[in-house]
């Protein structure tokens, strides 16, 4: 059985529709990237599975169960943590008071720690004491992430989290992502960088205009088929 699929899931802001019938699907313990162009659906995508925009209830599912109209506190509480695109550390609290704020749901006595994320992200322990707002973009998102992790999910997804960063510092980001599956977490990743995404990835599905254009694993997808599904051209 999937962790978590999706079942022509439709989503809208408004009068304005962004989604329209997607149906993916993620394995315990598997990383998935979601590929495609700026507009191409994929934060909302996030932001559905995630409860931030309802749904009908069967239109999600976590481990067979329908969450889709589930608010966020509840899919939290159910193993499913975000990464949102842009950090979103609260500005008056510290690095260690950040981190704090992410286990306040927790489920159970599962992997994560703070002293845990300090072994994953070494130099967020020198920085405990500091705002949040006082770090570096890369050193930001490990907060996030951390963030994350200490409300032990079983699915991160992450939004961006390459977005704006310098490659040395991506680098060290994708670099725990081991780790992370390491604990038997599933991931989803938004990203942009399509090699990056590829080379962390068991599957991939690119997005277009609220669609899924392609899915296939990631280690035989072609950058012809890649460069289709963007733009929809034949492949």
């Amino acid at each position: 059985m999937a962790l978590l699929s999706t079942h022509a899931l439709t989503a809208q802001y408004g009068q304005f529709k962004a989604l329209f019938g997607v149906d993916l699907h993620i394995d315990p313990g598997e990383c998935v990237a979601i590929i495609g162009a700026n507009g191409a659906g994929k934060t909302t995508l996030m932001r559905a599975i995630t409860g931030v925009l309802k749904n009908a209830p069967e239109m999600i599912r976590l481990g067979g169960e329908p969450i889709g109209a589930l608010p966020p506190d509840r899919i939290l509480q159910r193993g499913i943590a975000m990464v949102p695109e842009g950090r979103k550390l609260f500005p008056s609290l510290t690095v260690e008071e950040n981190l704090l704020i992410g286990g306040q749901v927790r489920r159970g006595s599962g992997r994560w720690s703070l002293d845990d994320i300090y072994r994953l992200f070494p130099i967020l322990k020198d920085r405990r004491h500091s705002p949040g707002t006082a770090l570096s973009g890369g050193q930001q998102q490990m907060v996030a992430i951390g963030r994350a992790l200490m409300s032990n999910p079983e699915l991160l997804l992450c939004d961006e989290i390459s977005l704006g960063l310098a490659p040395v510092v991506i680098r060290d980001i994708y670099a725990a992502l081991p780790a992370i599956r390491a604990t038997g977490a599933a991931v989803i990743l938004v990203e942009q960088d399509i090699t990056r995404a590829l080379s962390v990835a068991d599957r991939v599905y690119c997005m277009m205009e609220g669609r899924v254009t392609l899915t296939a694993p990631a280690g035989q997808v072609t950058r012809e088929a890649i460069h289709a599904a963007y733009f929809g051209a034949a492949a």
